[in-house]
């Protein structure tokens, strides 16, 4: 994998601007912060993320895939302010989870998630090395 920073551009803080990789993709799709048995555990926003990224770990476990294989990050939240207000707790959980690996990534402030209890929804594309 090769990171994109374009010349003369200020280094992004906590994701990539851009990855370049060859490999077989993994697409995961959109994980909430519910447990495996489809049961929330938290109504908490940092809660529901940590799980959400457990299980977006877990699905690339199963492709032989893991943190380091994401090049790609969209995060559907439903209170930007909650998010904004809580970024050091929110850099902590995605660290503990993830690690130092810091893909491409997208953040939008959606009306709802599908399940309403959902304060966050993550998909990621990886790509693991041939």
């Amino acid at each position: 994998m090769q990171l994109l920073q374009p010349s003369g551009w200020a280094q992004a803080k906590g994701y990539a601007n851009g990855i370049k990789a060859r490999g077989a993709m993994v697409f995961v799709g959109g994980q909430i912060g519910w447990n495996a048995q489809q049961q929330f555990e938290s109504d908490d926003f940092i809660a529901q993320t940590r799980q959400t990224l457990l299980n977006v770990r877990a699905v690339l476990h199963e492709a032989g895939a893991g943190p380091e294989h994401m090049v790609r990050m969209t995060w559907y939240i439903v209170d930007r302010d909650e998010y904004n207000a809580r970024l050091k707790e929110l850099g902590a959980a995605y660290r503990e989870v993830m690690g130092r690996h810091f893909p491409a990534m997208t953040c939008v402030q959606v009306a709802a998630l599908v399940e309403s209890r959902a304060k966050v929804e993550i998909e990621v594309t990886g790509v693991v090395p041939e």
